[in-house]
C-alpha cells in the first residue's frame, strides 16, 4: 500500500484546493477505485482507512478459534494473553486485506500443523465482480412466474428461477446487473448483494407477482404477511405420508397442490391399503392413478393454487363408480392451512359439514410436519482471475489442486461448496461465517474472505509464495501489511 513516502500525488481536475488540499492524503491501490483518503478519514469502501499516514484495515484480522465459548469475542486478540498452543486457531480472511494488485503474495500465508501434518493456509479478501446469490424461500406461496424479473429499490436485480420441493427459489447478482446495466442498477444490485450476505433484511418485489421481504435465517414477509410454514410435501407425498391416518375416518381425501393434485381413493398408497373407489372426478391433467397436474393457476390460494373454493376441481361424482349420497370428503392443502369437509348429498353433490374431531386431528398432523418457513442466502461467486496469483505463480495448478481435492476452499472458516469443471466457482451458505463478513468496492463488486488450504509440501509444489510463509504467533505479534489489529472469536 501506499504510505507517506509515496511519490507525490498529481493534482486532480476539478479539485479547487490543489495540491495543498491532496499533500497529506494517500492513495489506496486495494481496489481499481485507488482512491485518495484524507488522514482519520476510509474510502469509498469504508473498509480502508489513512492511520497516520498508513494505509490499514478498519475491520480487525479475524480469528477463529475452539477455545472462545459461542458468542463470546476477544478484541484485540493480542491482549488475551494467550498460551503458545495456537492449535485451535484459524486465520480467515476477514479483516485481513487483498492481494490486489494480484502480483504480490496473498496477506498471509500461514504455516500450521494437523495431527503433526505441515499444512499451509492463504489468506485474502477476494474482489468478485462475477458473483451473486441465490435465495431459498421456504414457502408453499406463489410468489411470481419463474423467470420473472426481481427488483430492489426498483431496479432490476435477478430473478425467479426454478421452484424446488416446498421452495421458492430466486437468483440475485451475477455479472450482468452488476456491471452490464446502468450505474444505478450495478450500485443497487452490489448494496442488495452485500446486505443479504450480512444477513440483512431486504425487500424485494417480482415482476407479476409478490413483494418479498427476505433475511438469512427468518421466515420471509410476503406481500406484509409473515410466512409461518413450508409444506410437508406435494399433494401425492402428503396422500402416502397419511393415508393411514385417515382410513376408516373419511370416504375420500383431496390434496390441493399447485403442482400435484393428491387424490387417495385412486392414489397407490390408497389401492395397497384397499381403500374403495368413491366415483370422484378431477379437472385437470392426469398423471399416474390419483395424481394430478394443473388443476388450478399458482397463487395464493388453497395449496399455492388461486383457488378460494377447492371444489372449483371437482366434476360431479359418478354413481356408477361408487359415489353415493352420505360420502365424506376432505380437501386439505399441503400445509394445512387450508382444510374442508364435506358430505355428499342426494344428488350427489358435496355439501359443507362440520368436520369431526378425529379427522380435525389429522389436518394438525399436516400442519405438524411442515418445517417453518425460512429464508437460506448462499453466496456464489468465481474465484478465479488474477487473485489466484496471490498464492502461486502458476495459477492454473491451484485450481488443478483444487478440483483435485488437494486444497480445500473456506470462506471465512464455512467449507464452500466447489462446482465441478473449469475455474474455482464455489457456493457457501453466510449463515456458516461469522456475521459481517462480507465487505464491498464501488466498482461495484462484492469483497468475501478467502482461504485455501493444502499440504505445506503440496503448496510447494505448486510453485507458492514459499518465502511469504508466516507462523501464526508472528502473525499475532506483528500483524500484516494492514496493521496488527485483530481479533478472536468462536467458531459459527
Amino acid at each position: 500500500m501506499s504510505e507517506t513516502n509515496a511519490a507525490p500525488i498529481p493534482e486532480r481536475e476539478g479539485d479547487a484546493a490543489g495540491p495543498a488540499r491532496l499533500a497529506d492524503k494517500i492513495r489506496c491501490d486495494a481496489c481499481p477505485v485507488m482512491c485518495y483518503i484524507a488522514p482519520g478519514r476510509a474510502g469509498a469502501c469504508d473498509r480502508y482507512a489513512n492511520k497516520g499516514g498508513r494505509i490499514v484495515r478498519v475491520d480487525p484480522l479475524t480469528i477463529l478459534d475452539a477455545r472462545i465459548a459461542n458468542g463470546d469475542e476477544i478484541r484485540p486478540f493480542l491482549a488475551a494473553g494467550w498460551s503458545d498452543d495456537l492449535t485451535p486457531a484459524r486465520i480467515t480472511g476477514i479483516g485481513a486485506g487483498t492481494t490486489y494488485p494480484d502480483y504480490k503474495p496473498a496477506p498471509f500465508i500461514v504455516a500450521s500443523k494437523v495431527e503433526g501434518a505441515d499444512f499451509v493456509t492463504v489468506v485474502t479478501e477476494a474482489i468478485f465482480s462475477y458473483c451473486g446469490v441465490k435465495v431459498k424461500i421456504d414457502t408453499d406461496r406463489h410468489l411470481g412466474p419463474e423467470q420473472a424479473t426481481v427488483t430492489a429499490r426498483g431496479e432490476p436485480v435477478g430473478h425467479v428461477t426454478t421452484a424446488e420441493y416446498g421452495s421458492q427459489m430466486l437468483s440475485l447478482g451475477g455479472v450482468r446487473h452488476l456491471t452490464g446495466g446502468t450505474k444505478q442498477e450495478g450500485r443497487v444490485t452490489c448494496e442488495t448483494l452485500l446486505a443479504l450476505c450480512n444477513r440483512e433484511a431486504v425487500e424485494l418485489s417480482i415482476e407479476g407477482g409478490s413483494t418479498v421481504v427476505v433475511q438469512a435465517g427468518a421466515a420471509p414477509i410476503v406481500d406484509g404477511m409473515p410466512e409461518t410454514r413450508m409444506r410437508v410435501g406435494c399433494g401425492s407425498a402428503t396422500i402416502g405420508m397419511f393415508a393411514t391416518q385417515w382410513q376408516g375416518l373419511v370416504d375420500e381425501v383431496v390434496v390441493v397442490d399447485d403442482h400435484i393434485t393428491g387424490v387417495i381413493s385412486e392414489h397407490q398408497a390408497g389401492k395397497v391399503i384397499g381403500w374403495p373407489d368413491t366415483g370422484i372426478r378431477i379437472r385437470g391433467r392426469r398423471s399416474t392413478p390419483g395424481r394430478y397436474f394443473r388443476v388450478a393457476g399458482p397463487g395464493k390460494g388453497w395449496g399455492g393454487t388461486d383457488l378460494d373454493d377447492p371444489l372449483a376441481i371437482l366434476d360431479p361424482f359418478q354413481p356408477k363408480k361408487g359415489a353415493r349420497p352420505g360420502l365424506r370428503l376432505l380437501m386439505v392443502s399441503t400445509t394445512g392451512e387450508h382444510a374442508a369437509y364435506y358430505v355428499l348429498d342426494q344428488d350427489l353433490v358435496p355439501r359443507p359439514a362440520p368436520m369431526p374431531e378425529a379427522l380435525a386431528e389429522t389436518v394438525r398432523l399436516i400442519d405438524e410436519n411442515c418445517e417453518p418457513a425460512l429464508c437460506s442466502v448462499l453466496f456464489m461467486g468465481g474465484a478465479g482471475g488474477s487473485l489466484r496469483a496471490g498464492v502461486t505463480r502458476n495459477p492454473v495448478r491451484l485450481t488443478r489442486s483444487v478440483h483435485a481435492g488437494e486444497t480445500r476452499v473456506t470462506l471465512g472458516g464455512a467449507p464452500a461448496w466447489v462446482w465441478p469443471g473449469g475455474g474455482i466457482t464455489v457456493m457457501v451458505d453466510v449463515l456458516a461465517l461469522p456475521e459481517r463478513a462480507f465487505g464491498h468496492v464501488p466498482t461495484p463488486a462484492l469483497v468475501a474472505p478467502l482461504e485455501f488450504t493444502l499440504p505445506r509440501a503440496a503448496y510447494e509444489r505448486l510453485g507458492g509464495h514459499v518465502a511469504a510463509i508466516r507462523e501464526l504467533a508472528d502473525i499475532l505479534a506483528h500483524g500484516g501489511e494492514y496493521g496488527a489489529d485483530s481479533r478472536g472469536i468462536a467458531p459459527p
